[in-house]
């Protein structure tokens, strides 16, 4: 019983974190998008393997960013010059993940013939092209509002 619950507390910090952060909804919408282009991309298992584990090292350094600066905030309120330190720290490592990220995908991702393969695909589909930009406008809204924000616009409609 203790294991599931375990369980269920991670989920819970996962979802905080992602409805409090927007870099972590940003993350959170680039590797759901990495995941679906990547169907249009000769890529083997091993760089699957690469994928998921980049992703991970940036989720979890997002969650840790932010485990630091909950801390902070909570320990010292008022400007402290370490808990600047800490928090740059903490956000640095984010940034390192990412960057790193970005470099993991470019080695994988560099294949011009599967950007050409992507463009026609999509130009000889206008409904799914259509389908590519509504889902980039509420990945958008998704990322300023956050879930919170969205569902509070939802239920202010709904009450009118």
């Amino acid at each position: 019983m203790r294991f599931l619950k375990s369980f269920k507390y991670a989920f819970r910090g996962i979802v905080y974190c992602i409805n409090n952060e927007r870099n972590m909804r940003i993350h959170t919408v680039a590797m759901l998008y990495v995941l679906v282009f990547s169907l249009f991309f000769e890529i083997s298992r091993t760089g699957y393997a690469l994928l998921f584990l980049t992703f991970s090292s940036v989720i979890a350094a997002e969650i840790i960013n932010t485990v630091a600066e909950e801390l902070c905030d909570m320990a010292a309120p008022s400007f402290h010059p370490v808990v600047r330190i800490v928090k740059d720290m903490a956000a640095g490592a984010v940034l390192v993940c990412a960057l790193f990220a970005v470099a993991v995908a470019v080695c994988i991702f560099w294949q011009p013939a599967a950007f050409l393969k992507t463009a026609l695909f999509f130009a000889a589909n206008p409904l799914l092209l259509a389908v590519l930009l509504l889902s980039a406008f509420l990945s958008i809204a998704f990322v300023i509002l956050g879930p919170l924000g969205i569902r509070d616009i939802i239920r202010k409609k709904r009450d009118k």
